[in-house]
């Protein structure tokens, strides 16, 4: 069994995209409808792949990690290790120490996970409905965030999810 070239790969997503079939597409290609499946799969996961990470300088970069990697592979301790990227010895610490430990410490899935937390899933509370169009009422009538954030508590006293601080307005 040989591998589809990058050309034909490419030929079999287009007509893909086209809307022929799998089955299709491998009788057009001269190819097995397993090796077109193969490729369509491989397609889809490129496109979910999520997009790489830039953490804030406030964060471990993907380098730092892989230098506290370096150094774990080196036996050096975490205040060394720490020194050689200018961070804390806790931070290192919380870094190992959190994930897998000395012995296990992977940097790519560190940093992996560390981008999945960062991330915030849930919808801002401002994004819609009836607490939405108060604040924007308010607002065009010049009112200012902490007045409105007040307001809101005294309108709303039963129901939270009318509550928001002056920093979200």
């Amino acid at each position: 069994m040989t591998k589809m070239s990058l050309e034909l790969e490419a030929e079999a997503v287009r007509l893909s995209e086209d809307g022929h079939t799998s089955r299709e597409v491998a009788r057009l290609l001269g190819c097995s409808k397993s090796a077109v499946g193969n490729v369509l799969v491989r397609q889809a996961i490129r496109l979910r792949a999520p997009k790489e990470w830039n953490p804030s300088p406030a964060r471990l970069s993907m380098a730092e990690r892989e230098e506290i990697r370096v150094g774990i592979e080196r036996g050096e301790t975490f205040s060394a290790i720490a020194q050689l990227i200018s961070r804390a010895a806790s931070t290192v610490s919380r870094e190992v120490g959190g994930r897998a430990g000395r012995a296990d410490y992977c940097a790519t899935v560190a940093h992996r996970r560390a981008g999945h937390r960062a991330r915030r899933p849930k919808a801002s509370k401002l994004c819609c409905g009836l607490l939405l169009d108060k604040v924007t009422e308010w607002l065009e009538e010049w009112w200012s965030p902490e007045e409105i954030a007040r307001r809101l508590r005294v309108e709303f006293p039963h129901d939270p999810m009318m509550w928001v601080s002056h920093e979200t307005i």
